[in-house]
């Protein structure tokens, strides 16, 4: 028996059903969570007949548009040429924009499907198109392009506009190629036969968690010892530790730690406490931490990301959201 989750996990890896379009229902506030899958639309539970016939207008509209524009704005020429040429297709119609001023006033006149940008664009104005995203198109996927990692304050602003806007970050040609066609809803079939091949590779599960090395931080055995069996089931090498203390002198015993999965209510030294020391220290800064919250309400969501986290997922965790979870973070 699967969830919700499991089963638009199962369709977006797939590249037979990875366009389709899919459109949630559930009495959980998880709106952002299913954009950033890949949903098209999202209903909170009760759903009255007036928001259900509005959910089928709207899947009957993105069917029939079958030209999808995409929005790239970046001020390189040899940039902008490569981010065309990854992601150009025979259904994808692609707007140029050098300037966040010229990309707003694009987004003004035509309906857009999908904007990529790229975080150098001039004076660091590109972090700061987020802000104005959020504002007046929060509609739209956002994919960021950064082939360096993000400063602190610019994942500071990305965490804060991530409440409301539907954002990927990505280094890599194949992530942004990845990240491009699940919000266009492209056949992959119809892609190009370079293109296929990149997907393929980001696709092969097994290689991006095989022979990682991940820190659990639970003073919970039971979760643990679940945690673990699965994980090292994936021919994942897995570390533990008890508290957030304990934790850090583990990160300082293996400096080879991929990930983190942090639980926020320990003993001693609690998760929130422990994320901020991690982040406060320069070589811990790009670990990806994904956080085990008891709750998923919007405050705690919010603190643990200030605190430090990359992505978080609440109690009872569901293994295949927390696997797929791991894969984006390992991946990138």
């Amino acid at each position: 028996q699967r969830d919700g989750w499991s089963v638009m996990e199962k369709l977006k890896d797939n590249p037979i059903t990875r366009h389709i379009p899919v459109h949630f229902m559930s009495a959980s506030d998880l709106n952002m969570d299913a954009k950033r899958m890949g949903a098209i639309g999202y209903l909170h539970k009760p759903v009255s007949i007036e928001e259900l016939s509005e959910g089928f207008k709207k899947i009957e509209q993105f069917i029939a548009k079958t030209l999808k524009n995409l929005l790239i704005v970046v001020d390189n020429q040899p940039r902008q040429q490569q981010i065309s040429d990854m992601v150009k297709g025979d259904n994808v119609q692609t707007t140029l924009a050098k300037t966040p001023a010229e990309a707003l006033q694009q987004l003004r006149q035509v309906p857009t499907d999908c904007i990529i940008f790229d975080v150098e664009l001039q004076q660091q104005s590109g972090i700061q198109l987020l802000e104005q995203l959020q504002l007046h198109f929060s509609q739209i996927p956002v994919i960021l392009y950064a082939n360096r990692e993000l400063t602190p304050s610019e994942e500071k602003i990305l965490h804060r506009c991530a409440e409301k806007l539907t954002i990927k970050a990505v280094k890599s040609p194949e992530r942004l190629l990845d990240e491009a066609t699940l919000f266009l809803h492209q056949v992959e079939a119809n892609l190009r036969q370079e293109q296929r091949k990149m997907l393929q590779m980001v696709h092969d599960k097994a290689a991006v968690l095989a022979h990682k090395k991940v820190l659990i931080v639970d003073d919970d055995t039971r979760n643990t010892f679940a945690l673990m069996t699965v994980l090292e089931d994936k021919d994942m090498e897995v570390v533990v530790a008890e508290n957030g203390k304990h934790a850090l002198e583990m990160l300082e015993k293996h400096s080879d730690i991929h990930l983190v999965l942090m639980d926020l209510m320990m003993p001693e030294m609690d998760g929130y406490e422990a994320m901020h020391k991690i982040r406060g220290q320069p070589h811990f800064r790009q670990l990806p931490i994904i956080a085990l919250t008891a709750k998923a309400m919007k405050n705690d969501r919010t603190k643990c990301l200030e605190a430090g986290a990359n992505d978080y997922i609440s109690k009872p965790v569901e293994i295949d959201k927390l696997i797929s979870l791991m894969r984006v973070w390992l991946y990138r």
